[in-house]
């Protein structure tokens, strides 16, 4: 009897995986095809051109530019320079000292000769208290340094906002750097269509590249395995992932080291959450829900021009920790809206977005780690062969290297990147390679993230960063 239950538990089983890969799949796909439409639209429009004519306009609209630091000495220095060099008219760069417990602040402080001012907060977002405000007018009027006690990134992000003059701000990591044109492309989305609210930009790992006063002067790929899984990681999860579903409206995550925001609709919802780690999610997902219960127009949108370059992790236990804190902060954001999840009142989002990151992304972990158990059941109850098997992995793996390259041909399509063949070689022979160890460690991560997110949902999980040259 017991036998004949534990059969049908695994035949069930067995159909609703290959029901759950086809779903998946067959999303991954459309997501692929909508994003060579979206991008080909994108780069045909007549006023993509005028961008260029735009850099040194006086009627921009004028942007704050937040940068929260914890820690940050071996990188924030060379940041900074990239954000006072940026091909824009009006602009502000506000740092957040978050309480760091490093020379952080002071080498700020002897790098730009900053003074400490009286500059009272123009919001006003409950945070932690802010202990100095420092700039220097002569040398570096658009630069506002303000020290605060340790509150964590969101709190810094909102003490920021707080101290931001400017009606949009944008959103950069301390370990990050922006192309010159990085904000006249991004700022354009607003310009282009006034019921913009958010817009974020893609992000690439710029390790192994070559860094001079604060720019990237040579794209170059590292020779770390773990740092190439990662480049096409975020080819495929930004020019598919979120191209795709910027397409229907239902874009729920703008990247918290790249992406921009109209300050009054931020301010209506609260700012950022402090007690998530996946505070730059959370925001988006408050900002669906306040237009769509108001019934107000808006777009949260996608551009896959505006280029922000960011430290990756480089070695397997960093990559570990940053995955479960994202997993842990997608957890903790859909619980919060599980309200949205298959709600008509949210339109495309609650019917397509939250679900497709709840059954997707969230529970994929656990599906595939039951997964690992059925596999050898279904073996011996004669119910799969190992041809089967064998075939159902490399069509899973086929899937896979198919966005990856797909990912690719859209880089080189859309932004006219020659990328020379051994290149392209080598990027193909990571999107195969990572199937072999590395996505299984990041389903890993996810699936203890899952299990132990009352240990972890707290933990931000700081990971070592490479210095770069100034």
């Amino acid at each position: 009897m017991s036998r004949i239950i534990v059969y049908n538990a695994v035949l069930v089983f067995n159909l609703f995986i290959i029901l759950y890969v086809l779903i998946i799949n067959a999303f991954n796909i459309l997501q692929l095809i909508a994003s060579f439409a979206s991008t080909s639209y994108y780069i045909k429009r007549p006023k993509f051109h005028d961008l260029r004519m735009l850099k040194n306009a006086y009627n921009m609209v004028p942007m704050s530019i937040l940068v929260p630091a914890y820690n940050e000495s071996e990188s924030i220095i060379s940041n900074i320079h990239s954000l006072l060099e940026l091909n824009y008219f009006s602009y502000e760069v506000i740092v957040i000292n978050d309480g760091s417990t490093d020379d952080t602040l002071e080498k700020i402080i002897e790098a730009f000769q900053l003074r400490s001012i009286e500059y009272p907060p123009v919001q006003f977002l409950k945070t932690s208290v802010v202990i100095q405000v420092y700039m220097n007018y002569h040398k570096y009027p658009n630069l506002k340094v303000i020290d605060k006690c340790n509150g964590g990134k969101a709190d810094a992000l909102n003490v920021g906002i707080n101290y931001s003059s400017y009606p949009y701000f944008i959103t950069i990591d301390a370990d990050s750097l922006l192309d010159k044109d990085a904000l006249v492309r991004l700022s354009y989305a607003f310009m282009e269509d006034d019921t913009t609210i958010a817009v974020g930009g893609i992000v690439r790992p710029v390790n192994g590249s070559t860094v001079v006063n604060g720019e990237v002067t040579e794209f170059k790929l590292s020779n770390r395995p773990i740092v190439m899984f990662q480049v096409v990681e975020y080819l495929r999860a930004f020019l598919v992932g979120r191209t795709g579903l910027n397409v229907i409206q239902s874009l729920l995550i703008i990247s918290g080291a790249f992406g921009a925001f109209k300050k009054e609709t931020a301010l209506k919802v609260g700012g950022y959450t402090t007690d998530t780690v996946g505070e730059d999610m959370n925001l988006v997902m408050k900002l669906h829900e306040y237009m769509r219960k108001n019934k107000i127009p808006y777009r949260i949108t996608f551009s896959p021009d505006p280029i922000c370059w960011t430290q990756v992790p480089e070695s397997i236990r960093d990559v570990y920790k940053q995955r479960r804190r994202w997993q842990i902060g997608l957890l903790d954001c859909l619980k919060r809206s599980r309200h949205m999840l298959l709600n008509p009142r949210y339109g495309t989002v609650g019917m397509i977005g939250v679900p497709y990151y709840t059954a997707f992304e969230l529970f994929g972990p656990i599906i595939e780690a039951i997964g690992v158990v059925f596999v050898p059941i279904s073996y011996l109850f004669g119910m799969l062969s190992l041809n089967a098997l064998y075939l159902f992995f490399l069509a899973s793996v086929l899937f896979g290297v198919i966005l990856s390259i797909g990912s690719l041909i859209i880089e080189i399509y859309a932004f006219e990147n020659e990328i020379p063949l051994p290149l392209f070689a080598k990027l193909l022979l990571y999107a195969i390679l990572e199937n072999f160890g590395y996505r299984q460690m990041l389903s890993f991560a996810r699936l203890i993230a899952v299990l132990r997110y009352k240990k972890y949902k707290h933990s931000w999980a700081k990971i070592k960063r490479q210095k770069m040259e100034v």
